[in-house]
């Protein structure tokens, strides 16, 4: 290498430093101030549409021009202008201070108006019962809002997967969330299509369903679900046996109504094709009261204005109501 390549070598490497130090000492707001002093014709009328003192922003311009090294106004006793390299900021800075603008008054839109996106993540279920018809009237009364419903039954970590909240059982939400009720309690329903049954027989205890076609249903991770009775003080917990395993409450529900076997789904999904007469609720006096799903949330000082809209619906939607 020449002394002049590594001449030349030095002075870039010189170069590039100053510029990252003069990056790295960059402040937005001086830059604001600056181009506010120009288009105001002098620190005092800057000062005053900013509510500061002349000092104020004679400190910060002098900060940024210590930042950049070199001088950006000519100051006088009676008037302020830029310097050459100052206009030549100015020119390249206006259009970059108006985009930057523009994006903040888009976020105080979202802040105070309800609007952007919600999205939602729960299992079908809740989903299909509880999300769908809140979502429906809340969408009516808040036009600008749009809603995402993401129907899965896996437990995922809702802030890294860019959900706004989630919907599980309390005891499947971390501690660190705030979660709030949703909807009234829950009740699983053991029901068989009369097909079924004349074919079978009907269980008359939990223990009898050992011996009976269970529609069984898998979660994503593996596991089969397990069914769990109650009455007077007794609880079973039974691990059904079938020949059909299934991954979603629709399926197992539509399984039953074509007489494969016994399905454990809410009772959302089965009492419309009981009241038919199309299926047939077994074991009723075994079946607990479930707690109601829950919505849950990060712990965010300033959530959106649609994500506080959302919550203000929440607590005040009847969630017994008929849908229509």
């Amino acid at each position: 290498m020449t002394a002049r390549h590594r001449s030349d070598k030095s002075f870039k490497g010189g170069q590039l430093d100053k510029l990252d130090f003069a990056m790295n000492g960059l402040r937005l707001d001086s830059l604001d101030i600056f181009a506010a002093i120009v288009r105001c014709g002098g620190f005092r009328a800057a000062a005053i549409e900013r509510g500061v003192s002349s000092s104020a922003l004679s400190q910060s311009v002098g900060a940024l021009e210590a930042t950049l090294g070199i001088r950006l106004l000519n100051r006088t006793t009676r008037s302020v202008a830029p310097t050459e390299a100052g206009a030549r900021l100015l020119e390249r800075l206006a259009p970059a201070l108006k985009d930057i603008r523009a994006a903040i008054a888009d976020l105080d839109q979202l802040r105070q108006k309800p609007s952007g996106t919600l999205r939602i993540n729960a299992p079908g279920p809740a989903v299909d019962h509880i999300l769908c018809p809140l979502a429906f009237d809340f969408m009516r009364v808040y036009p600008e809002v749009r809603v995402d419903l993401v129907s899965d039954a896996a437990i995922i970590d809702i802030v890294a997967q860019g959900f706004d909240a989630g919907v599980r059982f309390g005891r499947q939400i971390e501690q660190d969330m705030i979660a709030l009720p949703l909807g009234p309690p829950l009740r699983y329903a053991i029901v068989a299509a009369p097909s079924y049954l004349a074919s079978r027989g009907e269980p008359s205890t939990p223990q009898d369903l050992i011996d009976h076609d269970c529609i069984r249903r898998r979660f994503p991770g593996g596991t089969t679900v397990s069914w769990e009775f109650e009455k007077d003080g007794e609880t079973l917990e039974i691990k059904p046996g079938g020949r059909l395993t299934l991954s979603s409450a629709h399926q197992e529900l539509q399984a039953a109504l074509a007489g494969q076997g016994i399905a454990h789904v809410f009772d959302s999904y089965a009492k419309p094709h009981c009241d038919r007469g199309r299926l047939v609720e077994l074991l009723r006096d075994w079946s607990p009261d479930l707690p109601s799903w829950f919505l849950y949330y990060p712990n965010r000082r300033h959530p959106s204005a649609a994500m506080a809209a959302f919550l203000d619906h929440v607590r005040l939607f009847d969630f017994r109501a008929e849908p229509g």
